[in-house]
């Protein structure tokens, strides 16, 4: 059975840094053609934050060169660093991996930035 299971969310001040992990379990991340990062904020649709395929990463502009997405193939795990927040980071942000014609998501991860 393949799951993603998110973690390292949290509150933080405006200004400070997190790093959100996916752990991958039941499939090897290899396998997946693209890895991705959505975030959710309350009353909002979910909104992709970055991607990476093929070793290219893409990034949404609010949040370009603050956020940087990762994988560690030997650790089955996504990354996603996360400087210079803001308050309006705040959202559930949730893990995505599409495989052949399908996709899975994690159960996602609270971040929020407040002073």
């Amino acid at each position: 059975q393949v799951q993603l299971v998110e973690s390292g969310g949290g509150l933080v001040q405006p200004g400070g840094s997190l790093r959100l992990s996916c752990a991958a379990s039941g499939i090897t991340i290899v396998s997946f053609s693209a890895m991705k990062w959505y975030r959710q904020a309350p009353g909002t649709q979910r909104e992709l934050v970055a991607s990476i395929r093929s070793g290219l990463q893409t990034y949404a502009d609010a949040v370009k060169g603050r956020f940087t997405i990762s994988r560690d193939n030997a650790k089955e795990t996504l990354y996603l660093q996360m400087n210079s927040l803001k308050p309006e980071d705040t959202a559930v942000y949730y893990c995505n991996a599409l495989y052949r014609s399908g996709s899975y998501w994690g159960q996602g991860t609270q971040v929020t930035v407040s002073s």
